[in-house]
């Protein structure tokens, strides 16, 4: 799904940049177009390595307001992974506001595995439960980082408590509805209402822990030599600081989080998690955020319409759902 928010670059201006952040040219290169928003290459260099290039939109383009400098959360939250054991595309170089791009941009070694999504079908019988329970682990070891913050630090929008954060979170994105006026199953201040109403569920959560918050088939690659195994996770700038049980969203998306999935048994091995009435609440909460971004990013992005129908679909009627379930119980309780 290609969208109007990519920048371009020529064949000239992809080997100057590699020259200058790698020391070596390009030999060839191909343009990776599954992506949302940042403009991707895979480069062929001429020292031998095959590198991505990720590229942020122009820095005066309007975007969502939790995306600003969404590199720059990515490079630190791959840092970050790695340090814990989590497998990721390693990082090579980060220009942030780039003299001659005059923008950000990360270099990552390329991964010689497939992605998950492109290969599932294909899969040995058995495999995608074992896939599943062995991601659920490095989710685990990823969530298990610890931040000084909750929220989106690289966009400004944070709060001492993760119930200040999130409603921050969720307060910007319905502001970003007034901005790119989006299609919603309820008016932009009941929603809002809902969130609050339901938000003393997410004072169980104390410490801000790094949460990827993207991980969905295409963001796991494989290594399919032998036994298939997750070679690494990749795009991390949707990432943030709050909930770890904000992860299990987007691996169930338009679903539920089942005690016998093999994602949540994997987790457990690594650490305790309990699905509470409590945990429950919060991942509504989750499942709506989540919805809207689905449904506001269209704004900026302006998808085909072919492509971009049926997600579009899929999101309002969730974000219906999960909203009539939270003003529901928000009901029971003052009842």
């Amino acid at each position: 799904m290609d969208s109007r928010t990519k920048r371009r670059l020529s064949a000239a201006e992809l080997d100057a940049l590699a020259r200058r952040a790698l020391g070596a040219g390009v030999t060839a290169s191909a343009e990776l177009t599954d992506g949302f928003a940042n403009a991707v290459w895979r480069l062929s260099l001429d020292d031998g390595r095959e590198v991505v290039l990720k590229l942020a939109p122009p820095p005066e383009l309007e975007q969502l307001s939790y995306e600003r400098d969404l590199l720059r959360m990515e490079a630190a939250a791959i840092g970050l992974a790695a340090a814990a054991g989590v497998p990721v595309a390693g990082l090579l170089h980060a220009g942030f506001d780039d003299p001659v791009l005059g923008g950000d941009y990360l270099m990552l070694a390329a991964l010689d595995g497939v992605s998950w999504n492109a290969c599932k079908d294909a899969l040995p019988p058995g495999s995608g439960d074992d896939l599943r329970r062995e991601l659920g682990r490095h989710l685990a070891r990823l969530n298990g980082v610890t931040g000084e913050v909750f929220g989106y630090p690289h966009a400004g929008i944070t709060g001492a408590t993760w119930r200040e954060a999130f409603l921050a979170m969720a307060r910007a994105l319905v502001g970003d509805t007034e901005r790119y006026p989006t299609p919603l199953p309820r008016p932009a201040g009941e929603i809002l209402a809902a969130f609050e109403a339901a938000a003393p569920a997410l004072d169980e959560v104390t410490t801000p822990r790094l949460v990827h918050f993207d991980i969905w088939v295409g963001n796991v690659f494989l290594d399919l030599r032998g036994t298939p195994r997750i070679q690494a996770l990749i795009d991390h700038e949707r990432a943030f600081w709050g909930d770890p049980l904000a992860e299990f969203v987007t691996p169930t998306i338009f679903g539920e989080l089942r005690e016998d999935d093999p994602l949540l048994a994997g987790y457990r091995e690594v650490t305790p998690l309990e699905l509470t009435p409590a945990a429950l609440t919060r991942l509504d909460l989750y499942r709506a955020y989540l919805s809207l971004i689905l449904l506001v990013e269209n704004g900026p992005r302006q998808y085909p319409e072919e492509e971009y129908a049926g997600l579009r679909d899929a999101a309002y009627s969730s974000l219906a759902e999960v909203l009539d379930r939270l003003v529901r119980a928000s009901l029971d309780t003052v009842g």
